[in-house]
């Protein structure tokens, strides 16, 4: 997995972590579309890498914290579809802490990349 990759999902699990927190934002719930994060192919990527024989150390904790970003991410969405906005927007500090494992273990498998 190059280095740009691992650049990019960070990128785009950050963008996604700020539609979820501006789509909350004050109290009030925007109507924007929140499912683009189900398009995420890092988990795909990983495991292809993997498949051609790459070495990633960590890789399992980035499988693990990107399927915790993605199903709090689905609950957000499943809660604020069925009328549970106030119950959604208490789930955002998790997504937001999720992010932040996910982004932490790519780092780390990034520097057991540049080391190996």
């Amino acid at each position: 997995m190059k280095e740009t990759d691992i650049d990019n999902a960070i990128r785009q699990h950050v963008y996604w972590r700020r539609q979820f927190l501006n789509a909350f934002a004050d109290g009030e719930y925007a109507d924007m579309p929140l499912s683009e994060h189900r398009g995420c192919m890092l988990s795909f990527q990983i495991r292809r890498s993997l498949k051609a024989g790459q070495n990633l150390l960590g890789h399992e904790a980035v499988l693990k914290a990107d399927q915790s970003f993605h199903d709090l991410a689905n609950e957000i969405i499943d809660l604020s579809s069925n009328g549970l906005r106030d119950s959604a927007d208490l789930l955002l500090p998790e997504l937001t802490e999720a992010s932040y494992r996910l982004i932490q273990s790519l780092d780390s498998m990034r520097t057991s990349i540049s080391v190996s």
